[in-house]
């Protein structure tokens, strides 16, 4: 399993533990005119039990002849790919992660694998960035998240099925968003995942409910709200900077007859930042399925 596939947000890429019957789904129609297109919202890992996904998806995709993912999915899963992620994500020159935390923090992080069994030499080449990415990873397999998640599943599906694939940004250009997560102030970065993943277990059956009945707002107030407040720049980063970016490709697409479906992130579509405020802004309109 890709790591950059992988990695979202630790909360936003666990909110589905159990699957339920809802009225709802984290899936949109966006029209123009005679033009539209459908959004909906994606969670990187899943559960096996998640599956079979909310039907709404599956009335998306068939309408669709293009499936628009945030990155090309064959393309992060191959072996270069890979290598040139540990490449920007390693320490290449002579430093370790030691230098770049304060003490304290290296302290918590070292308890905190501690407890999971992890020495933290194992990680001493990582930068903070793939440690938070590790993390993130490691407490969603312990929480039973083993399965591809909502854009795999579709972008193997569309494949089989000769639909066109699309991306929104390169894999380069999300590959550096990760990278450079956090900027200059690892210590935040690290605070943060650290953080996050203690709520996890509590947290996790309001979001998955959240995320499966497409309740934005909600999804907002549990995650986007407290995020926006305390690590400002690292949601500037991963959050605003990519939906302003994503917005021209949406709006072309709204200029033609091809029926697409985007998948991204579930946070990309909550907050007051989000793709789907934007479009609704703009003057598209935005229904829910």
């Amino acid at each position: 399993m890709s790591l950059l596939r992988s990695f979202s947000l630790p909360l936003v890429a666990a909110v589905s533990i159990f699957t339920a019957s809802v009225d709802a789904a984290s899936v949109w129609k966006v029209t123009s005119g005679d033009h539209s297109l459908y959004i909906g919202g994606t969670i990187h890992i899943l559960a096996p039990e998640d599956y079979p996904l909310p039907e709404e998806y599956e009335t998306a995709y068939k309408q669709a002849s293009t499936l628009v993912f945030e990155t090309d999915m064959a393309a992060v899963n191959t072996v270069e790919f890979q290598q040139k992620m540990l490449g920007m994500m390693t320490y290449t020159d002579g430093r370790s992660l030691q230098d770049d935390l304060s003490e304290q923090n290296y302290s918590k992080l070292e308890a905190h694998l501690a407890q999971r069994g992890i020495p933290i030499a194992q990680m001493a080449a990582m930068k903070p960035s793939l440690i938070s990415i590790t993390l993130s990873i490691i407490e969603l397999q312990g929480l039973g998240f083993t399965s591809e998640g909502v854009d795999q599943f579709y972008a193997d599906k569309g494949s089989k099925a000769g639909k066109t694939i699309q991306w929104l940004e390169t894999p380069d250009e999300q590959l550096s968003f990760l990278a450079n997560l956090g900027g200059d102030d690892n210590d935040a970065l690290i605070e943060y995942t650290l953080r996050d993943i203690k709520k996890m277990p509590t947290m996790i059956g309001d979001m998955r409910t959240s995320w499966r009945e497409g309740d934005m707002q909600k999804l907002a107030d549990l995650s986007i709200v407290p995020f926006k407040k305390d690590y400002a720049q690292i949601y500037q980063d991963l959050i605003v900077t990519r939906n302003a970016n994503w917005m021209p490709h949406i709006q072309d697409m709204l200029k033609t007859a091809n029926v697409e479906f985007i998948l991204v992130g579930a946070m990309h579509l909550a907050g007051e930042d989000s793709v789907l405020k934007q479009l609704k802004a703009q003057g598209y309109r935005v229904e829910k399925l």
